[in-house]
């Protein structure tokens, strides 16, 4: 298994994509790439080739979930984890959001000095 090194971030909120960008590239040592709406990230998948996405839930146009499933129609997204974020993280919810395919969830508000530990954490879940 390689190790993770490219994370695509999807939000809308500037200072949220800010801040988690910050966290996992000084922090975790990762190579992000941020887009600011779900068509951005579909848009910039192939070419960024990433191998997690971080999925904010609640945005203007196409939301978390359509943005999932959009990425999922991707040839290059088959088999990349997505993990939600969002402050609605009640246990129905994260439910849902399993149920749609996400390998893990993530609330909001998230502690940037430990994001990194999060998502590698969820990653080898992935990849065990």
């Amino acid at each position: 298994m390689t190790g993770l090194e490219r994370i695509m971030h999807i939000e809308d909120d500037p200072s949220i994509q800010e801040v988690a960008r910050v966290a996992l590239e000084v922090v975790g040592g990762f190579n992000v790439h941020s887009c600011a709406s779900g068509a951005e990230g579909v848009d910039d998948a192939e070419s960024f080739a990433p191998q997690l996405v971080l999925l904010d839930v609640m945005m203007p146009g196409m939301d978390g979930p359509q943005t999932l499933e959009k990425l999922r129609q991707l040839p290059c997204m088959e088999g990349v984890p997505v993990i939600f974020m969002t402050a609605k993280a009640q246990l129905q919810e994260v439910d849902a959001y399993r149920a749609l395919g996400a390998a893990g969830v993530i609330v909001k508000p998230f502690d940037p000095m430990t994001l990194p530990d999060q998502i590698r954490q969820i990653w080898e879940q992935q990849n065990d």
